[in-house]
Parts: C-alpha cells; structure tokens; sequence
C-alpha cells in the first residue's frame, strides 16, 4: 500500500512538474532576425529646417530608440499628461542628439560649438530675423535654453531657471535679441509628499445635469494628484533679452502664452481650481487675460468654465468663447469665436459661428502712457466686433492684408468644408471653393505664406493679386503634388509647376514668388528623400524646370534595394475601385519562385460617398520608409506585403459608415486576397492581417467574422465599444442612442468564434482614448475561455505607440515568430477562396 502511494505521489509530482514546465515561458527579451533588427536601428537621415531665404540649413540628428531603463524613470501620469517630475517637462518626447549648420550657395557645413554634454535638443525655432535660432536642451534634473547666433555658430545657455516645459508654448521669440519662456518659480516649495493614507473617500457627484465625456486616460484621481499637478504646472514667465532674465507677473498655472504681431501684449491663458476628474487639462477652467509685455498691468477677458457638461458630438463645441487668437495682419488686435447655435451641431441654425474682434491701443500709446493703453482695460472684451458668421462650423482664418483672408469652415456631420474670401475692410464673404473633405481629387491646394512687417505668417498675395496654392495633388494616377496660381476673382486656377513620374517632389517653401523659385523634396522608388532649390520657367508655351541639389542623403536602408514596390488597383464585389501598397521580396520571380505568404497591413476609414472612398490615394513613387510600427520588414523573410491596404466604411445618404462595419471589412478584405492570388503572387491560403490602434479593432474583427486568414496581429486596439460609450472613431452616436451598432462593431462580443491565431500586443501604459490596456486583457481571456489560440504580449512602460529599443525588437520578434509558426509554415487551409463576401458569412 505505501509502495502504491509513493508511485503515486511520484506520478503526481511528474505531471504537475510537467505542468508547470509546459506553461512557463522565457520571460526575457528576444531580438528578431538580423534583417529585421538591421532594418529597425538603421540610423536615419538628418531633419532639415531651412530659413525663407534659403541661405542657411539645420541638420540635426534624431536620437537612438530610447532603452527601457530610459523608460522606467519616474513619471506623473496625471491630468491626461505624461509628466517627468524631476526636470518639469514631459517624459516621453524624442530629441536629437546633433545640431549642424549648412551654408547652402557654398555647400559648406559647419559643425556648433558649445553645445552641451549629451546633448537632448528639442523645440528648435529661428529668430524674427533668421540671424540667431534657440533650442532647448534636457537633462535628468532640469530644462535649459540655448542660442545658436550664426555669426559665430556657438550655442549659449540663456537662462538662470530651469524651465517649466509642460506645454508647447515653451518658449517664444519676442524680436530678435528677445525671447519669452516659462521657468520653475525661484525658491520653490518641495515636491508634495504622498499622504500615508487618504483623509477619506474620493467623491463625486452629479446633480441631474448632463455631462458625458469621451473616454480619456492618466486623469486625476484624487487630492494627491490635485497638489501634484498643480506644483508640476506652476510656472513664472520671464523675458530675457539675451544679457539679463526680467520676471513678468506672479507664478501661475500657465497653459498658453502667445505674444502680439507688435510684441506689445500677451495674450495669456491660466487655468485655475476646481480640476476635473473627467476631462484631461486641456479642459479645466481656465481664464483668459491680456496683459504687457513687462508685466505691469493684466486684464482678464473671459472666466471660462470647465469642459464637463459641454457637447461632445464632432461638430459640437463649447458655449463660451473660444479660440482666442491674435489677428496676424495687425499689430493688436484679439480674435475669438462665439457659437450662435448653442454649441450644438446638428441642430437647425442658420449660423453656427461668429468670429469678433478687440482692437487694443498700439504700441506708442502703451509705452507713452503711465497707465494702460485707453486708460481703461477693464471694458476691452465689451468693445468686440462682430467681422462675420459662418454657416458651417468655423475651422480657421489665414489673414493676408486689409483686404484678403481665407477663411475655412467645415461640418463632420456631411463632410462639407468650404473655403472663402474674406474682405476685412468691407465685410464681405466670397466662396472660392465648397467640396467633400473626403475628396482628394477637388482639393485645389493651401494657400503659401511669407513673413510680414511683424514676422508673422500671412497669405502670399502675388503682384497681380492671385494666391499661391500648394497641393498635394491627389488624381486617379495618385498624389502628383503642384503649385497653382489662384485667381479669386475668377476663381481658377493656372498650374505653374506639378511633379513628374517617376519621382515625388514636393513645395517645401517658395524662395521667389515673382521668379517661380521654390524650395522642394524630392524622392523615388529608388532614390531617398533629398532637397532642391527648383527654379521654373515658362519660354514660349513651353515649362522647364532646373534643380539644384541641396542635400545628399544617401538611402538609410541599402538592403531594401532591389525590392519591388508597385500601388495596385482593384474592384471590391460592390465596384468600389480599392488600391494598395504592394512589396516584393529582392529577386523573387513569381513564375519560378510561385505565390508568396502575405501580410495585409490596414486601417479603417470612414466614407459618405462610395466615388470619394474609391479615390487613390498616396503615390506608386515614394521612397519605401521604415519605422518600428512597418510591415515592410516582413520582405525580408521571404512574404509579399499589402500595406496601406485600402479599407473604406462608406454609409450614403442617411446611413451612418458604421450601419455596415463588418460586412464591408470583409468585401475589401477579400478583394485585396483575390487581387494577389489573381496576380500570381500572393497564397490566398497564407494571408496574415495586422494594424495598429483602429486596425487592431479592424483584425480582430475580421478573424471573428471570416475564414479569410491564416493569422492576425492586434496591437494597442480597443475591442469592446460599450468601454468608450460616448463614441469613437468616427462614430458620434452614443452606445444608447445606437447599441446595437457597439454591440455588433465590438469583436469582444464574438470571442467565441475567433479561433484563428490571434497575436495581442499592447504597451502597458497606454495613454490613448478608448484603447486601455484591459481591452486587450479582456479579449485575451474571453479568447482563451473559449479555446482559442491566441497570445498576450505586454510591453513595459510603453504608450500607444512604442519607444524603448528592447521592447521593439521582442515587438518584432514576437510578430515574426507567429507569421512562421501559422503563416509561412501553416499547413491548413484558410479556405479564403471559397468564402463569397455577397452571401455573408
């Protein structure tokens, strides 16, 4: 009997060991194959800002992927911000690691002198004059500003404080030898010590009031992290003047200061208490002030409440003023925007807004007076204008002169935008153009801008009074970008320059107007992205263009050459025309080498006409980028790639794009695996589908819908809609106002029928709307509840997107091991061919 237990108990101890050695995993960081990992950490070519006369070039060079132990340091997540506590900036942003000086007519590099140790810049802006430019530089335990003044190519840290970098109005140039930023109060308290234990329970109430809110994440929780962030957003603004730091007003809770075109006023805005618990700081109760460059007087404009409880459709606003603004063609004059229809889109109105004006006295009289400007500030918001009212929602205004603005309006609901000419002398309001924002082919182009007698940017008004318009020139051949003159009398316009096949170019700036003499990027297939002076000439009816390089940057990725890269087109079963990214592996030959595994790569998007969602979009002629988030990669193991593979939702008429989610997915999905095998190419019995963020959604719902795949890959998605119950994506409606549209949209709901191989991966400190990492968690386990195969990977401290080195390369790896597994190596069928998307599922 004792011999019989100890057998026992030994067969007992073999399969529970057994066990736990069948479900324990090797924890540790993996690297994908050295193509895959080359590829990733190839270093990339310089960022390049160039100064409007085309003189003199930045090149600076971005930093390495950060290491995990850069990611682990410690961070406030608080207030929809990503904080760094010890040097009062964000703690997830990149910066480049070298700053070079390019004199462009000589072609001569110069290298700057007294940059700092480790260098981290960021946040690089010219001087009004282009003479100087400032950079910021971070360490662990602080925020520095540096001048680079050309004449001597030398960097020189400016400031005594260490600056409050929180928001991107950072710093700004305020004339040419001046600069305004925002700095850690001088003796400041010590950082809030965390209490040992609450004072008591974390309320909340609502007294019948309506107030939904969109799903935000890293929100304040609690007293704690009420103290935390306001000492991380308590700041004192200074001017300094190159030689001497001057203090302007009290320390405040700052969350935008912009000067005026004249450099007289600042237009401020602080937020205050209470904060909420439901809206990040973009929207706690903020006021909004004018005040002197000098600090010695502030007037307050506007006490504006908190966002909790105002409209959230997508062309619903805020009822109290909104989008102050300066009026860049005027020294100080304030703009701001007053809803006429309650804030709410789509009820019926004749004018949704009106854009007012408050002129300020100028500079002489400020600077003669002993009291402010007027003598009375206190009435300043009471002596607005009304300039004009726009009967779709305002967008923006780009002010040119005292005769010509442009103005932008737009409604989501019809994706109508339209463009107009605004007269500020008469008031009147011309429409040069009224089309869909979905479509690519009626975009006429954005006007270009130069600089004023401000420095400011306004429209480039031509001698003869016609715009300049740039575009990126969508057409069924794809994006041809070009530059037309505009005339808005007769509302036409006349083509002085489009790029040609086989290359890419685009208008980076205009050097001449007068003289067609453009600044330009061009790029090919084969040939990386390089900058050119373009000059244009027209002789006789006849349009030649010169080119004379800038740069010479060589392709960062020597091992893609030789991969085939074509845009293909094609029918899904309703006619809808679709187009792809299609990659071919270096020397493969279909005849000889047969059809191909294929990852599809896609993102969803949303259309209101079938002819706008059938546009082509994108060019067959751009060079083939990597980033760690690609697909591309996956050429060099031996796969055909479809990336950018066209996924149009389209609803017409009174029908919402989402009415018909799913049995659309699968019409594009099956067109593009019928495109491929129709070529030659592609295995339509060895198709993986993968997307980042919406197209993780998108995957997850085709794996649970159809037969189509092979495989998936999901990362960073958000898989049950009834967790972000006050829309999404394009989708406006509520989860009460249309629940069964969550239900059906939600491939949580229908875990029990995804059995395809399904790869999860989420950053475990996702900070994007809607997508916590619980919707991957949850999935996971419903998928496993009821046996599926699937597998949940979690990247360390990472966001929606991925920045640390080790976690993209396991990323990589990750993905890599499951294409071979049940991609390249499957062995059963998806039975894809079979599945006819007009009879269903």
């Amino acid at each position: 009997m004792k011999r019989l237990q100890k057998r026992i108990i030994i067969i007992f101890l073999v399969i529970v060991g057994w066990n736990v050695f069948a479900i324990a995993q090797d924890d540790t960081y993996k690297a994908p194959p050295k193509d895959i990992a080359d590829l990733v950490l190839s270093k990339p070519t310089p960022s390049v800002n160039i100064d409007r006369k085309g003189e003199w070039m930045i090149l600076t060079e971005r930093s390495d992927f950060p290491t995990i132990e850069d990611m682990a340091q410690p961070e406030l997540r608080i207030a929809g911000l990503r904080i760094n506590p010890r040097n009062f900036g964000p703690s997830r942003t990149g910066y480049f690691i070298s700053i070079q000086l390019k004199h462009i007519p000589t072609k001569k590099t110069y290298d700057i002198g007294g940059l700092p140790a480790n260098l981290k810049g960021g946040i690089l802006q010219w001087s009004p004059d282009e003479k100087k430019f400032a950079f910021t530089n971070s360490t662990l335990d602080r925020i520095d500003l540096y001048v680079v003044d050309l004449h001597d190519k030398t960097a020189r840290k400016v400031n005594t404080g260490a600056l409050n970098a929180l928001s991107f109005s950072t710093y700004s140039w305020v004339g040419n030898d001046k600069l305004l930023y925002r700095t850690v109060p001088a003796n400041y308290r010590k950082f809030p010590d965390a209490p040992p234990a609450p004072k008591g329970p974390v309320v909340q109430e609502n007294l019948g009031k309506a107030a939904a809110s969109r799903t935000y994440q890293d929100l304040i929780k609690n007293p704690y992290d009420e103290d935390l962030f306001e000492y991380m957003a308590t700041a004192q603004l200074v001017i300094n003047d190159l030689s001497s730091e001057k203090p302007i007003g009290k320390p405040a809770m700052y969350r935008a200061i912009s000067p005026s075109p004249d450099k007289t006023y600042l237009l401020v805005t602080t937020i205050r208490k209470p904060f909420s618990y439901l809206v990040p700081a973009s929207g706690f109760p903020h006021t909004v002030s004018v005040m002197d460059i000098n600090g010695t007087f502030s007037e307050e404009l506007v006490q504006n409440p908190s966002s909790e409880g105002q409209p959230i459709g997508f062309d619903d606003v805020v009822t109290y003023p909104r989008g102050f603004d300066w009026r860049d063609d005027q020294p100080a004059t304030l703009t701001y925007v007053q809803a006429l229809d309650k804030g709410l889109g789509r009820t019926k109105s004749e004018y949704r807004d009106a854009l007012y004006a408050i002129v300020l006295p100028d500079a002489k009289t400020l600077l003669n007076g002993s009291t402010p400007p007027g003598g009375d500030l206190s009435n300043i918001f009471k002596n607005k204008t009304e300039l004009f009212k726009t009967k779709r929602r305002f967008n923006r205004i780009m002010w040119g002169d005292a005769t010509t603005a442009i103005v932008y309006e737009s409604m989501t609901f019809d994706r109508k935008m339209q463009m107009s000419r605004y007269n500020p002398s008469t008031g009147e309001m011309d429409v040069l153009l009224e089309r869909s924002t979905n479509d690519a082919y009626a975009d006429i182009g954005t006007p270009m801008t130069t600089r004023n007698q401000y420095g400011q940017n306004v429209l480039l008004i031509l001698e003869n009074g016609n715009l300049f318009l740039r575009s990126q020139g969508a057409s069924p051949e794809g994006d041809m970008p070009f530059v037309q003159q505009f005339d808005m009398k007769t509302k036409k316009g006349n083509m002085i320059w489009r790029c040609e096949a086989p290359y890419y170019e685009t208008v980076v700036d205009v050097l001449d107007p007068e003289k067609n003499v453009f600044i330009t990027s061009r790029e090919s297939n084969t040939e990386a992205p390089n900058y050119y002076i373009l000059t244009v000439a027209t002789k006789k009816g006849k349009t030649t263009a010169t080119r004379t390089p800038i740069t010479e940057f060589k392709n960062p990725y020597p091992q893609l050459e030789g991969v085939a890269k074509q845009k293909i087109s094609y029918k899904r079963a309703d006619g809808i025309n679709l187009t792809g990214d299609l990659y071919l592996p270096k020397g493969y030959n279909k005849e000889k080498d047969g059809p191909l595994p294929v990852i599809m790569w896609a993102y969803p998007r949303e259309y209101k006409s079938a002819s706008d969602a059938a546009q082509v979009r994108g060019s067959k002629y751009t060079f083939t980028r990597i980033n760690y988030g690609s697909p591309i990669f996956w050429i060099t193991q031996g796969y055909a790639v479809l990336d950018n593979a066209e996924m149009p939702i389209v609803g017409e008429g009174n029908k919402e794009p989402n009415d018909n989610f799913i049995p659309q997915l699968h019409l594009n999905a099956h067109a593009a695996i019928q495109e491929l095998a129709k070529m030659g190419v592609g295995d339509s019995n060895r198709v993986a589908v993968g997307g980042h963020s919406y197209g993780a959604f998108m995957t997850a719902n085709l794996l649970a819908h159809t037969k189509l795949f092979k495989a998936g890959i999901a990362r960073s998605g958000a898989y049950n809609r009834t967790l972000t119950p006050f829309g999404f994506q394009a989708e406006e409606r509520t989860y009460w106002e249309a629940p069964e549209v969550y239900y059906n949209m939600s491939p949580f709901m229908f875990a029990n029928k995804i059995k395809t191989p399904i790869l999860l991966i989420h950053g475990e400190m996702d900070n994007n709307s809607g997508t916590f990492p619980i919707q991957s968690e949850r999935l996971y386990n419903a998928i496993k509840g009821h046996g599926g195969t699937v597998r949940y990977v979690v990247l360390p401290y990472e966001s929606h997107g991925y920045a640390a080195k080790e976690n993209i390369l396991h990323m990589l790896w990750e993905q890599n091991a499951w294409l071979e597994k049940y991609v390249k190596n499957g062995n059963k069928p998806a039975g894809s061919t079979g599945n006819d998307p007009k009879k269903g599922f």
